[in-house]
């Protein structure tokens, strides 16, 4: 008899991508099938996120909910960042919580599900070579873990306490689980890591390819890859040949993620993030020069500590210059098992919102001139979603949200696209017919 799996999952593509392997785990090997009634699940997982305080709180309000709306005798499980960093205190604070497991630990789901307040959350647990079951949310496209954990010890950061250190995958099996999601129709590859472009760091068994460029490389000669992205490389690792690797490889598509955090040298420094202002603008000064209508987006964080008026101009001047086409922007919130949470001068939480405010109000400007650009443009839209009204969704090269009227015929095809309408989010076309 089947039973059914309810699994809400919070944070970034990494949560996204272990929650996939949750589910291709407990359905080979448990015989779950998903459901999105919680009241009928006979096993309810929430898989968490911790870079920020919000998600944290949140868990524990979800976790309320789960209780009174669960059906009785469903189990109720926690898994990743969160529950990495909390453990036992999960179980401590709500004993109607069955397991926690970690981030790292993904591989372990049909161990933990079966042992009452079992708790797995060794961050230096090696499951880079473990061939997990297929399931993947949208065929047409597939996330691929590349590596996991991280090295860099950013100061604000709580993941490598949560996803241990940095390690590799195999390019051997990268290639051959692309390979598999090809033949299963997708047309589009995500790669993910921590640090993508820092592949080849560590790995705990051989792999014929040790660096991200030549990896990139490899991937596009895969029989039925249209496109790359990758999610997310690290301003430090940015050398000239994976630029001109990006430049000019036709199948990686013209989107980059640029984590700038702050535009103060100063800050950087304390930060420990390894990179100048300089070296920041100078990288995102030649992806402009050879590719310049790519997409570039970034993360910001204001408020670190003993930041000052001076060190935010230089933030929004790094703004000015690069004009990022998408910005993830936060006011600096102190995280557990890190350095910066204990560092004196502690920013003011209302000059914190000041600045924020400032900040995404100019790149909502920015934004808008950009969006407003793109009038009677055209782009090659990869169709990968249905959505109401007679309406189908995809994204260009350079990852614009684009939509037109279609039906499921579409789906799975790259076509031409017509601008024929703008908006801040999104925008509104219609294919033209070849």
């Amino acid at each position: 008899m089947q039973k059914k799996l309810y699994i809400e999952t919070l944070g970034c593509a990494m949560n996204v991508r272990d929650s996939e392997h949750l589910i291709a785990e407990l359905s080979l090997k448990e015989n779950y099938t998903l459901t999105q009634n919680l009241g009928e699940a006979d096993l309810i997982v929430i898989n968490t996120c911790s870079v920020r305080e919000k998600p944290v709180a949140k868990l524990f309000s979800e976790l309320g909910v789960f209780k009174k709306q669960k059906k009785v005798g469903a189990k109720l499980g926690v898994c990743g960042c969160t529950a990495s960093h909390l453990g036992k205190e999960i179980i401590k604070r709500a004993p109607y919580v069955d397991f926690v497991l970690g981030a790292r630990n993904i591989s372990k789901i049909t161990d933990v599900l079966h042992k009452k307040h079992s708790v797995e959350i060794d961050t230096n647990y090696d499951d880079s070579t473990y061939a997990f079951g297929d399931f993947r949310t949208n065929p047409l496209k597939a996330m691929i873990n590349i590596s996991m954990g991280c090295d860099k010890g950013c100061t604000f950061c709580i993941v490598p306490a949560t996803r241990g250190e940095e390690i590799s995958i195999p390019s051997e099996l990268i290639v051959e689980e692309i390979k598999k999601s090809v033949a299963s129709g997708a047309k589009e590859v995500m790669l993910l890591g921590q640090n993508v472009n820092n592949y080849g760091r560590r790995f705990s068994s051989q792999s014929k390819i040790k660096d991200f460029t030549n990896l990139l490389r490899e991937i596009s000669k895969v029989e039925g890859v249209e496109r790359i992205r990758f999610t997310s490389p690290h301003p430090l690792h940015m050398d000239d040949e994976f630029i001109q690797e990006f430049a000019q490889n036709p199948k990686i598509c013209k989107q980059i993620h640029v984590p700038l955090q702050s535009g103060s040298t100063r800050i950087l420094k304390e930060m420990k993030r390894g990179y100048t202002k300089e070296w920041f603008l100078n990288r995102c000064a030649m992806i402009r020069s050879l590719v310049p209508n790519a997409t570039i987006s970034t993360d910001i964080i204001v408020g670190f500590p003993d930041e000052t008026d001076e060190d935010f101009s230089d933030t929004m001047d790094v703004l000015e210059q690069v004009k990022f086409d998408q910005l993830f922007s936060f006011a600096y919130s102190p995280r557990p098992h890190t350095p910066a949470a204990n560092y004196e001068n502690q920013v003011d939480s209302a000059i914190s919102s000041k600045r924020l405010q400032a900040l995404q109000d100019r790149h909502t400007e920015i934004l808008d001139d950009i969006m407003q650009s793109q009038l009677n443009t055209t782009h090659e839209v990869y169709f990968d979603e249905l959505k109401p009204n007679g309406k189908i969704a995809g994204r260009s090269d350079d990852g614009k949200l684009i939509f037109v009227d279609g039906s499921e015929e579409l789906l799975g095809k790259i076509k031409k696209v017509l601008i024929v309408k703008t908006s801040r989010s999104l925008l509104e076309g219609k294919v033209i017919e070849e």
